[in-house]
Formats: structure tokens, sequence, C-alpha cells
């Protein structure tokens, strides 16, 4: 008897602590996913959130609520990808809810299972442990936080240092041949994606291909083209686009004969060939570092 005594309890502490490992901590609260709870109660994941939904009024935050986008996605960062899609949280279509200690035996009560009612114990004992343990822990992991913080403005210096160094590697002289289509188009994108403020583009033969590269420049970034009267971008084109990518302006000018990528008025790049003709023929892609020339552009 007391042989088969010690097998349980060893058996209830593994599950003890398989439940502790389905413990979260989100917005300072200690929570298990639905799907998790759902699993453990032997039911469908739809099933705890059917009642969940048909009592509302037992369920305020304190005891459940839904993820956010960021919390769910932050949430992903904690698994490996195969170990989350293993667990049927990454095809989710919809956000999970999360219960905390609380509604947890709301939600066991409302079953009325024998499992339900035996898991919600187990899972009652869990979120004990987990608190106690934490409580017990405050000051290593309130020091592990600090040094998370630390890391993490580390990792923001590191990528500020290698962002510039990306930025002075790219783009001095670019050489493309025929047939380079892809490489040139992808790397005036790259051009395109670095301005923070304002584009100029310089080209007199330039069409409405140029619009789908466009589409790739941040948010409220303004956009000014610089053509000739060859230039067969349509009004209704601008109008267009203007609605869900603003703010493009044509300004119609005969004083350039060659190809320029103004950004933020801060860096200039000659173009040997027209955007629609990228890797058509041999040409070169070149940053202009003359200061002067520069201004005069600018002005």
């Amino acid at each position: 008897m007391e042989n088969q005594k010690e097998k349980l309890e060893e058996k209830e502490l593994i599950q003890n602590e398989e439940i502790k490992n389905l413990i979260y901590t989100i917005r300072g609260k200690q929570v298990m996913l639905d799907s998790d709870v759902a699993m453990l109660y032997q039911c469908e994941t739809k099933y705890v959130n059917r009642v969940v939904k048909r009592n509302k009024e037992r369920f305020p935050e304190e005891f459940c609520f839904k993820l956010t986008e960021d919390e769910f996605e932050n949430l992903r960062f904690q698994f490996d990808t195969s170990s989350f899609e293993k667990n049927n949280y990454g095809g989710r279509r919809y956000l999970p809810n999360v219960f905390t200690e609380q509604g947890i035996a709301m939600l066991s009560a409302l079953l009325k299972s024998n499992i339900a009612v035996k898991i919600s114990i187990q899972i009652m004992k869990a979120f004990i442990e987990m608190r106690k343990f934490i409580m017990s822990n405050a000051q290593v992991f309130d020091r592990l936080t600090n040094v998370e913080y630390k890391l993490i403005e580390h990792d923001k210096k590191f990528d500020k240092v290698f962002n510039e160094l990306q930025r002075d590697e790219n783009i001095k002289q670019k050489i493309f041949f025929k047939g380079q289509i892809y490489d040139a188009y992808s790397l005036v994108v790259k051009l395109i994606k670095r301005a923070n403020k304002k584009i100029v583009i310089i080209d007199n033969y330039i069409d409405d291909s140029v619009l789908d590269i466009l589409m790739k420049k941040k948010k409220d970034v303004e956009v000014e083209i610089v053509t000739s009267n060859n230039c067969k971008i349509e009004n209704l084109d601008v109008s267009k686009f203007n609605e869900e990518y603003p703010s493009l302006k044509i300004t119609q000018n005969n004083k350039f004969h060659d190809r320029f990528i103004l950004i933020d008025n801060k860096e200039l790049y000659h173009l040997g060939a027209s955007i629609k003709d990228l890797g058509k023929k041999c040409f070169g892609i070149t940053k202009i570092e003359d200061e002067d020339i520069l201004n005069k552009f600018v002005a």
C-alpha cells in the first residue's frame, strides 16, 4: 500500500511540474492559456471559450482576459518554433483567452465534470507553488530583470552600430549587367526604404512602374518626382497612389539629363539608367559624396 501511495504521489508531482510549465506571467499575473486549460480538462478549446462567453458576468478581467497581439507575439518568443506549432499555438485564428487562478476555479465549477474538479485542484496547487517560488526569489528575478534591461540596451547600441556599418557598406558604387533586373530593382528599393522624411527622384523617362517601388517607402515619407514632358504617369495614378501611400507630387523640369535619387536631402545617388529600364542594359549606381554638389541639389 505504501509503495502504491508513493507512486501516486510521484505521479502527482510530475503532473504538478508539467502544469507549472504551462503558467506564464502576463500583465503581472500568473495565467494559463485557454488551449492549455482545455488540454488539461480533456475538452476542446472552443468549448472552454464558449463557457466563458455564456457566463461573461462570472469572468471579470481579474479572472480571464484576451491577449493582445503584442502579448501573444511575445509569448511566441518563449517557445522554439517546433514546440509552438506542436502545441497548436501557431495555427490559431483568434487571440487566446488566459485564465488566472480565480478564473480556473470559476471555470471548473461551471464545467461540472469529475476531470475538471480533479485537475483544478492540481492547477490550484501549481499556482500556489509558482507564487511561493516567485515570492521567495523576488530579489533574484529583480536582478535578472535589471540584467535583461542592460542587455536590451546593449543590443540596441549594437544594432545602431551594425546599421551604420551597413549604411557605409551600402552603395558607394554598383555596376549591374544586362539581365540583373531584380538585383537592380532590389537596390533601388533599399534606397527608398532608407528615407525617413523625403525622397526626390529625378528621371525624364519615368513611368508608372516607379509606383511599385515607392509602395515600399516608410509611412508619411514625402515623394517628389522631377521629370520632363515625357512622364508617363497619369494624374489618376498619382491620385490613387496618394489615397493609400501619401504623399506624391510630380514636378516638370527640363534642367536634368541624367537620373538621380535624393534621400532626406542627405544622400545623393546617380543612376546610369532610367528606373523603368533597370537591368535591361549594363549601368551603374554611384553615391555622390561631394557636399558642394549635394547642397546644389538640396537648394
